[in-house]
C-alpha cells in the first residue's frame, strides 16, 4: 500500500481549471504538516545530525513547540551553538553507544514484561526483566510495516526503533494527504470506493502505530535524567512525546 504506483504529483495537483494546482483541503494540509513533523522526528532520532542542526538553526523545533496546545519550554530548542558534530556526539552517547548515559530508543526495551525469559550479564539488564532487543513490540511493528508494504530505512533494522516508527507515521500521513488530494477527482468514479477503503486502512494503521508509542513517557523521563547537562535531546524527547499525545487525540482519533 505504501508506496503506490500512482505519481505523487498527480495525487497532489488537480490540473482542472487552467492547469493550476488545487488549494489543499484543511484535512490534507493537516496531514502534510503532520508528515513533516514525523519526518523531522524520524531524522532526529536516527542520528541525522545535519538535519537536526538545520532545524535548530531555523527555529523549526521552537515554532512547533509554540504551536502545540500545551506549554513546552523552548529555550533548549533555540540553541544553534552545538553544530552537527557536537549533536552527533550527543546522540551517540544517549542513543547509540551503551554506557552510563545510554537510553534505548526502541519499544522492546520499555516493555513491562519480557517477551521471553533470558539471562544476560549486561549491567544494563536485570535477569528476568523486560528490556530485550527484538521483543514483542518489534514483532508487532514489523507486522504493521508488512501489512502496509512499508520497509523502514531508519532505525538500524530495528522495527520498533523510534526513528522507524516516526518514519512509518510520516509515510502514512503522506499517503493520507495524497488520498485526500485526489478525493475530489475520484468522487463519483468507480475508484472512489477503493480510495475510501484505503484511507480508512491508512488511518487505522496510524492509530495503531501511535498506540504503540505509549512508552514515550518513560523514554522521555529517562532522557531527561541522562541529558541533564545539555538538555537538548531531553527537550526534543519531551516535544516528541507531547506531539504524539496531541496527534493521538486530534490527528488520528476516530471521528
Amino acid at each position: 500500500m505504501i508506496p503506490m504506483s500512482d505519481s505523487e504529483d498527480a495525487d497532489r495537483l488537480d490540473r482542472a481549471g487552467g492547469g493550476q494546482p488545487a488549494v489543499p483541503s484543511a484535512d490534507e494540509a493537516v496531514a502534510r504538516a503532520r508528515a513533516e513533523v514525523y519526518g523531522l522526528l524520524a531524522a532526529t532520532f536516527d542520528g541525522e545530525a545535519e538535519t537536526l542542526a538545520a532545524a535548530l538553526d531555523d527555529g523549526t523545533f521552537a515554532r512547533l513547540a509554540a504551536d502545540l496546545p500545551v506549554d513546552v519550554p523552548t529555550t533548549p530548542l533555540e540553541r544553534s551553538d552545538l553544530g552537527a558534530e557536537g549533536l552527533r556526539v550527543g546522540y551517540d552517547n544517549l542513543f547509540a553507544v551503551p554506557g552510563p548515559h545510554y537510553v534505548p530508543p526502541f519499544a522492546s526495551a520499555w516493555a513491562d514484561e519480557p517477551s521471553e525469559s533470558f539471562e544476560s550479564d549486561s549491567p544494563y539488564h536485570d535477569a528476568g526483566a523486560a528490556g530485550e532487543l527484538f521483543g514483542d513490540p518489534a514483532a508487532a511493528a514489523a507486522r504493521a510495516h508488512a501489512a502496509a508494504g512499508f520497509e523502514p530505512e531508519r532505525g538500524d533494522g530495528v522495527p520498533d526503533h523510534l526513528a522507524a516508527s516516526f518514519e512509518f507515521m510520516r509515510a502514512l500521513c503522506e499517503r493520507e494527504a495524497a488520498l485526500l488530494a485526489s478525493d475530489s477527482r475520484r468522487r463519483g468514479d468507480s475508484d472512489s470506493g477503493d480510495a475510501t477503503d484505503e484511507l480508512t486502512t491508512v488511518r487505522r494503521l496510524q492509530r495503531e502505530t501511535v498506540g504503540r508509542l505509549g512508552w514515550l513517557d518513560a523514554f522521555h523521563e529517562a532522557v531527561e535524567r541522562a541529558d541533564s547537562a545539555e538538555g537538548l535531546f531531553a527537550a526534543i524527547a519531551r516535544l516528541a512525546r507531547i506531539f504524539v499525545a496531541w496527534d493521538a487525540r486530534a490527528g488520528v482519533a476516530e471521528s
